[in-house]
């Protein structure tokens, strides 16, 4: 989104995506999806894309 939020249900940007609108490493961003994954944030949908979680992780 321009203003730099995603509201649930949103497709995010690809690895390659994110590292060339933010300026950095594809490792980087890699490993920053990764990490939301991991934590409840984000969902990824095999073949469709990662997309931010319908509700936020219990903990967060």
């Amino acid at each position: 989104m321009k203003d730099g939020t995603y509201p649930p249900g949103a497709r995010v940007p690809s690895t390659l995506e994110l590292a060339t609108e933010l300026g950095i490493a594809a490792s980087t961003s890699q490993k920053a999806l990764a990490y939301l994954r991991r934590e409840g944030w984000l969902r990824g949908e095999t073949g469709i894309g990662t997309f931010v979680a319908d509700r936020p992780p219990l903990d967060g």
